[in-house]
């Protein structure tokens, strides 16, 4: 249910420029480009402290596999009258627009899988205007933990409810406050800091398919072209962009290549 509250009165008030998200996801599966979400919880962080809070459900139509049930504890029974993601998708992706993101793990599964529900249901909504902070890699980098770990390493409490979204959102925003504190001038209390600092890559598209080099240009990361300038792939090989939008890749990387196609002029 969704809730506002107010939070005063801690040392390491995040400094906020306008609102910054913290969200988990619960799914059918770990594959971004097919599973489906069955679950999302977040807390959206004002610049003055307000919070607001919600957890979602959605049916995902289709069977959600023992193996996911087993880590999240949702079965088919539990979201079977819960609405549709699509169906949700505009008024979500409102909340989310004008924002900045924030998570564990996030930048590799839940901001990806995110997005690509948006492209599902054709919803309005643009990661690349998101600053994207990665509490897990800002972790790995300081103490190379489980977010379970982080809890009792930096919050001196154990984590709860493993594995269901509130508890893990909630988790990871008390994470990151805790590192501000501890780390001092090490960590910076601001969002495009923390975003680049929590960054493994540079990413074009968001299942790093394609990454910058030190000069900006856009290269290929996987496969039989993987090193090579992606402008030029396209020019060289003129079957890659149609194997590309044909193949099990992700809606995002196929906007991010084409693009960049149209940019080329063809």
């Amino acid at each position: 249910m969704f809730q506002a509250t107010k939070q005063e009165n801690y040392a390491n008030k995040l400094n906020l420029k306008r609102p910054l998200i913290f969200f988990d996801i619960e799914a059918t599966g770990l594959n971004v480009a097919k599973d489906r979400i069955i679950e999302i919880s977040y807390i959206k962080v004002f610049p003055d402290g307000t919070e607001q809070s919600d957890t979602l459900r959605f049916n995902p139509g289709c069977h959600i596999p023992a193996e996911a049930t087993a880590v999240n504890g949702i079965h088919d029974a539990d979201v079977a009258e819960c609405p549709r993601f699509e169906s949700c998708a505009a008024e979500l992706a409102a909340r989310f627009r004008e924002c900045d993101l924030a998570g564990f793990n996030s930048n590799s599964y839940d901001v990806p899988l995110l997005v690509e529900e948006f492209a599902r249901a054709g919803a309005d909504f643009d990661v690349r205007k998101c600053r994207l902070i990665d509490v897990q890699t800002i972790f790995h980098k300081m103490e190379q933990r489980t977010l379970s770990a982080a809890l009792q390493f930096y919050c001196h409490r154990d984590l709860n409810n493993a594995h269901t979204a509130q508890a893990d959102t909630r988790a990871t925003y008390d994470v990151l406050r805790a590192q501000l504190e501890r780390y001092g001038n090490a960590l910076h209390n601001d969002v495009a800091w923390l975003s680049e600092f929590s960054r493994r890559n540079r990413n074009v598209d968001l299942a790093g398919r394609f990454v910058y080099d030190e000069q900006g240009r856009e290269i290929v990361n996987f496969g039989k072209h993987k090193g090579r300038e992606l402008r030029h792939v396209l020019r060289t090989d003129p079957g890659y962009y149609a194997w590309m939008m044909q193949g099990d890749f992700t809606q995002d990387t196929k906007q991010n290549l084409t693009r960049i196609k149209l940019s080329m002029g063809f």
